[in-house]
């Protein structure tokens, strides 16, 4: 089963030194579950300075800079990876970097037949 782990954080909990160290962990920990075959996906995100929000009510666009909601941690990256249950993925989860720091929420991932690429 494919679960999406969903990274949060504080983004001024890192210093640059720090957050290049777990850029370098974190890809370590994504090829060691590639040679699982554990792994599909992974990338860390700009800030959420860079974000924007789109929501259509009525037919009408609405643009606004930011998130969605204002929250102490914000999504910072994800990884996406194929495991055999949540005990599974919950054990990557564990390996994660940033979950000593902010908090991993792990989502089993609904497939969708005749997806692109699925």
């Amino acid at each position: 089963m494919k679960y999406m782990l969903l990274i949060y954080l504080d983004e001024q909990a890192l210093s640059e030194s720090e957050r290049q160290a777990c850029y370098v962990e974190s890809t370590q920990l994504a090829h060691d579950i590639a040679a699982q075959g554990k792994y599909l996906a992974a990338d860390p995100l700009h800030s959420v300075t860079t974000a924007t929000s789109v929501r259509v009510r009525e037919g009408k666009r609405f643009v606004t800079d930011g998130p969605f909601a204002e929250t102490r941690e914000q999504l910072g990256g994800y990884f996406l990876i194929d495991a055999q249950d949540l005990d599974e993925a919950i054990g990557i989860a564990a390996r994660i970097p940033m979950a000593r720091k902010g908090t991993v929420e792990i989502r089993p991932v609904i497939e969708i037949a005749g997806l692109p690429g699925g």
